[in-house]
């Protein structure tokens, strides 16, 4: 699939901000199921914009201004060609797998997520098996709802709550696949529209578990499938905090107001050979 990636973010101040930074997670990079074609990240201040890369392998563009700077906003444009690898994903590693069995302030466990790990594995006979049914497991479980400026809770409020946006959606996958002794790390991203997706054209969280004879494997909870062509993988980390689209900080500009338009849709027809 090729998908056209539009990407908006807007920021007004009602005081000028006198210095700003962004640390932006928003490039894709290729792999074997994905091709970046082209992509395009356009402040609209003449600032400073210097690509460079973190710990986890993931693009990171840094951009400065001295302001002042009463509005902001930074846009993104994209193209990607996809393939449908069942959620294997190959040729992105950069970093040991053994670094994602770490546990962090957002995937922490507590019993009752360790129990419902342990329950959804029953059962199964390896690991592949386990993980589907613990991604089974959690999305009956979970309520997935929109971002809309909610912030994140981390795995064990998420879970008690038995509802949350993406990010935590993950975030329980991965505490619970860690429980089970398995690497699991977060991936940002987006989804394309599709029929049948219930979480599409826009920005999506999700997760990947690094399985025995298979290496990585997608696991999108929200949705109740392995990643597709529908899925674009941008940046990946430890949690949601290694791998957020946008950071950053200011100086002045009070008055804060955010404003976000995202799109990803399919741009033109299959490969030929899917």
């Amino acid at each position: 699939m090729r998908i056209r990636i539009s990407h908006a973010i807007s920021y007004e101040y009602a005081e000028p901000a006198r210095h700003i930074t962004q640390i932006l997670r928003l490039t894709p990079r290729d792999h074997d199921g994905q091709h970046v074609m082209s992509w395009r990240i356009e402040p609209s201040v003449d600032g400073r914009l210097r690509a460079s890369q973190d710990a986890h392998g993931n693009i990171v563009h840094s951009f400065y201004d001295e302001g002042p700077i009463s509005s902001l906003s930074i846009r993104i444009d994209g193209l990607v060609e996809t393939l449908d690898l069942a959620g294997v994903v190959r040729g992105s590693e950069r970093v040991p797998c053994e670094v994602y069995r770490r546990d962090t302030l957002l995937t922490g466990q507590d019993d009752a997520l360790r129990s419902f790990a342990e329950e959804a594995a029953t059962g199964a006979g390896t690991q592949l098996s386990q993980m589907h049914a613990l991604m089974a497991a959690v999305s009956d479980r979970m309520d997935c709802v929109e971002a809309s400026g909610r912030r994140g809770v981390g795995a064990a409020a998420a879970f008690a709550a038995q509802k949350a946006i993406a990010q935590d959606i993950a975030h329980v996958f991965m505490a619970c696949a860690r429980h089970l002794g398995l690497p699991a790390r977060y991936v940002s991203g987006y989804v394309a529209e599709a029929a049948g997706l219930p979480h599409a054209n826009g920005a999506h969280a999700w997760a990947e578990v690094h399985v025995d004879d298979y290496g990585w494997i997608g696991f999108d909870c929200a949705n109740g499938l392995c990643p597709i062509d529908t899925h674009v993988r941008v940046a990946v980390g430890l949690d949601y905090a290694d791998a957020a689209p946008v950071r950053g900080s200011r100086q002045g500009g009070e008055g804060e107001s955010l404003n976000v338009i995202v799109s990803a849709r399919e741009s033109e027809g299959r490969f030929a050979n899917q």
